[in-house]
């Protein structure tokens, strides 16, 4: 009880401080709003309906009991990524997504976070439609994912940018109100439904300080009439992004290369960095069509198709020939990681003969006829990987309202989102040279169906104002394929133990090989393709889940002051039975300008059909060695075998409280605290390690072999997440020109409360808590003259820390600043130039510890990395400058 209360009192301080701040920030505005003359300085104020956490149709931000932001179009448009999970990073300061580099599929498909919790735990909405999830289950292992760990969320970058008429987040809970996942809120992509002009968009931009990261867009967006009672709206996108490097070479390669000069220029992107720390090659294309008509003017057709396309080609982790010594930073000579297991065994290639007694089917003869794999990767191998990810959605529904006052919205949706993996410049060590260098692991695939009824009727029961009741029936079916890889992919081939090696002692007669010869090297090697495997038959399939949902909702103006809301859910699933959620919610206008708004409520995230059945199979890297590791479906033997148990949902409650402050006309401050305690919350268990006679007892397990991590997925931990939403804006006129100022503050705590030793390290623990930054904060505004305009925006990122990958070490808090210039010509027309982090901040570089070696031979670690391989909170990319081109017919 104290640490609330100190927790809330030091809230309160932050609160009174931020809120001086941006009193001084806009000092010039206040003093010019109230000095000219009257409301001629002031900007006629337009309320945006808020859709989100009501079914009530005259809510707005302000008159919303629970908090929502509103972004607009052009605040999208004004960022300068092609990606809108960027966009929406740079603008909200509770959303986190980390850059991802190296991390498997993870680096193709992002996953976003809202106050600290994992995408799985955020709806997102499209027109107030269920958006899909990916085909995506993240499950790589690292500090960089840690939030995410686990999780199986949407893929909100296949949504064109240029197709987005605003966004609407909604910061509260609303499992009741709209199903599973709704615990961190809502986001819900509201699309562009102009019935009329062009709109054609160009952009291009680089790297402010290296020779890198060129990024190209093309967008176009199309509104056309359907007679005078229709529309249809057209969007698309085209992107190519080049990339970047931002690692150091590694120590090994260096030594190898003063070794072999010969060979240098047969190592990996030589003379640069062996493997590829950065933003990963990626280039595709996004469509939304959005369409209406009116059949009257009480019912209304609609429809709206989402379909993407893009290809990512990842860097993995540089494969060596050699091994060696390096001196650390501290001036320590430490040793390198050890060679490739594909270099460092002897592959005999003679089997012993057919039908031989003394040398047995399966074994060979130790003889001149071997093989290296040097003949194909003579100075070693960087793996790249390869991901596809496809989407089509398709919804269409009717809607209206009868005599009665009853309005209707019913509505089907059918999507499905694909992800594709492949491989090239890899092996399968076990097959020695039958190995292929290139490998199909199959398209995964995460399949949405939906069917809606939402009704909502306004009655007078002799309050302030009508009571709205609306209730609604919701049919859900999801279904996640798991593709079987091509053979090699995952196979363990002859070599995956140790060869039975035999000499000849007279002719037809051989004799088992009992002491090996000098250079000789006689070890078991890893089965499946080095970097990822992919699925046998055994482990792939379709598995499906279906729920069906009722819900009801109560919200009236009981005063003219007080308002309130009630809303409850019922759900039941064929697979772990039901779920019943509930909200209150309340807004009390104290005075003309304050307004006290709160709730409560509870929620649930249902495990997906992708979380119980997935299985991966992947190489992971610790400490610079190569380890294989195992995820596998809950229901296998293997993960049986270990303690695995059928999962169950996560349960969450929610609190709210704030108020609304809207001193004068141009200018309004909320401030919402918040608390959310997720019980059983659906992660990822700490490795078992494989042992030999774990294989005699579990033969699948010969998949990843002895001195494998296995893991599989488990209700292991609770979490609470404290926090506070701080948003002030003004708008004003200033020297003639249009002025808005906007801040933007978030702090946000989070605590794993309960975890079992068996799911969760203290690392991982202590990762959770602090990879996020604490604090977060957002001063921007927008200056208007006449054909000019201009955006500057300073974002503040807390230090943070990733515990699982660097030890010890605290990343210091950063700020970067973001500008850009727009002039408008011939009324068409718009050029603009502005600059990501302008001034090329970066997170502070890994550095020398005890359990972190530096090299100064090379300016980062054994594995090239220099900076954290996330890039924190705003990457590592340094700044970005670019210059677009819009047209408007």
């Amino acid at each position: 009880m104290n640490t609330n209360k100190n927790w809330l009192h030091k809230q309160l301080l932050l609160t009174s401080g931020l809120v001086s701040a941006f009193a001084l920030f806009t000092g010039p505005a206040f003093a010019q709003g109230t000095t000219s003359p009257a409301a001629e300085a002031q900007p006629k104020e337009v309320e945006t309906v808020v859709v989100l956490g009501t079914r009530r149709t005259d809510r707005s931000v302000a008159t919303s009991a629970s908090p929502v932001d509103v972004i607009s179009a052009s605040e999208i448009a004004s960022q300068s990524s092609v990606s809108v999970i960027d966009a929406v990073k740079n603008v909200v300061p509770s959303f986190f997504a980390s850059q991802n580099t190296i991390a498997d599929a993870g680096t193709f498909v992002r996953s976003p976070n809202l106050r600290g919790l994992p995408g799985d735990q955020v709806l997102v909405m499209m027109n107030g439609k269920r958006f899909n999830r990916s085909a995506l289950v993240q499950t790589f292992v690292g500090g960089d994912t840690a939030l995410s760990f686990g999780s199986h969320g949407p893929d909100i970058s296949s949504i064109p940018s240029i197709a987005i008429k605003n966004l609407q987040i909604l910061r509260d809970g609303a499992t009741s109100q709209y199903g599973s996942d709704a615990i961190a809120g809502v986001m819900n992509f509201g699309l562009r439904d102009n019935a009329d002009g062009l709109e054609v968009l160009a952009r291009y931009g680089k790297s402010l300080d290296a020779d890198d990261g060129e990024s190209a867009q093309i967008g176009i967006n199309w509104g056309l009439g359907l007679g005078e009672n229709g529309f249809v709206n057209i969007s698309a996108e085209y992107f190519d992004d080049q990339g970047t490097s931002r690692g150091a070479r590694r120590p090994a390669a260096i030594l190898f290369e003063q070794q072999n000069p010969s060979l240098a220029n047969r190592l990996p992107n030589y003379p640069g960095p062996d493997q590829i720390w950065g933003s990963s090659p990626t280039n595709g294309w996004k469509a939304v069509v959005n369409t209406g008509y009116d059949l009257s003017d009480k019912v209304s057709l609609y429809a709206f198709l989402n379909a993407s396309s893009s290809e990512g080609d990842q860097s993995f982790n540089f494969r060596q020939t050699n091994t060696g010594t390096a001196v650390n930073a501290a001036g320590v000579t430490v040793n390198l990681p050890a060679a490739n297991a594909a270099f460092r065994n002897t592959f005999f290639t003679t089997p012993c003969p057919t039908n031989n007694a003394t040398c047995p089917a399966g074994g060979f003869i130790l003889d001149n006829n071997r093989f290296d794999f040097r003949s194909i990767y003579p100075a070693g191998f960087t793996p790249r990987f390869v991901g596809v990810t496809e989407s089509l959605t398709a919804v269409a529904g009717v809607k209206g309202e009868a005599t009665s006052g009853l309005t209707y919205d019913v509505s089907a949706t059918i999507s499905e989102n694909s992800l594709e993996l492949s491989m090239y410049d890899s092996l399968n060590a076990s097959f020695g040279p039958q190995s292929k260098t290139s490998f199909e692991y199959g398209a995964f695939k995460q399949k949405l169906e939906n069917f809606n009824v939402d009704l909502t009727y306004p009655m007078d029961v002799g309050l302030a104002g009508p009571l709205t009741l609306a209730g609604g029936f919701e049919w859900r079916k999801e279904s996640y394929t798991v593709p079987t890889g091509e053979l090699q992919s995952y196979a363990a081939g002859p070599y995956a133990t140790v060869q039975r090696l035999f000499t000849q002692t007279a002719p037809g007669v051989f004799a088992p090989v009992t002491t090996l010869p000098t250079g000789v090297t006689n070890i078991a090697v890893p089965p499946a393709s080095s970097g990822y495997a992919g699925a046998p038959p055994s482990s792939a399939g379709t598995w499906d889940q279906s729920n069906y949902a009722i819900y009801v909702d109560l919200e009236a103006d009981l005063t003219d002051r007080l308002s309130g809301g009630i809303a409850a859910r019922f759900e039941e699933y064929d697979t772990f039975g039901t779920a019943t959620v509930g909200k209150i919610s309340a807004l009390y206008k104290a005075t003309e300008t304050l307004s006290l708004r709160g709730s409560v409520g509870t929620g649930f995230q249902a495990p997906s059909p992708g979380q119980s059945n997935l299985q991966n199979v992947t190489t992971n890297f610790v400490a610079g060695n190569q380890v294989q590791e195992g995820i596998f479906p809950v229901a296998s033997g293997v993960a049986r075998y270990y303690g695995a148990v059928p999962l169950k949902p996560a349960d969450a409650t929610n609190y709210g409280v704030g108020f609304i402050l809207r001193p004068f006309t141009g200018t309004s401050l909320t401030v919402d605290a918040y608390q959310i305690d997720v019980q059983n919350r659906i992660f990822i268990t700490r490795p078992f390690l494989v042992t030999a006679a774990d294989l005699l007892v579990q033969p699948s397990l010969s998949l990843v072999g002895a001195g494998a991590n296995i893991r599989y997925f488990t209700n292991g931990l609770d979490t609470s997440t404290k926090g506070i939403d701080i948003v002030a804006t003004h708008s004003t006129k200033l020297l003639g020109a249009r002025v808005n100022f906007t801040m933007a503050y978030n702090r946000n705590e989070n605590e794993v409360t309960k975890s079992r030793s068996t799911v969760i390290s203290n690392a991982q623990i202590i990762t959770i808590e602090n990879v996020a930054p604490k604090d977060r904060l957002n001063l921007s505004s927008n200056w208007s003259w006449g054909e000019w305009s201009v955006n500057a925006r300073a974002n503040y990122f807390g230090k943070w820390r990733n515990e699982q990958d660097y030890p010890g070490q605290v990343f210091g808090a950063k700020t970067t600043v973001d500008l850009d210039v727009s002039y408008t010509f011939a009324e068409k027309y718009t050029v603009t130039i502005g600059a990501q982090n302008l001034f090329s901040t970066y997170p502070d570089k890994i550095a020398q510890s005890s359990t972190i070696n530096v090299f100064p031979i090379s300016g980062g670690l054994a594995d090239g990395q220099v900076y954290p391989r996330s890039g924190g909170p705003f990457g590592m990319n340094g700044g970005f400058g670019y210059v677009s081109l819009t047209a408007n017919f």
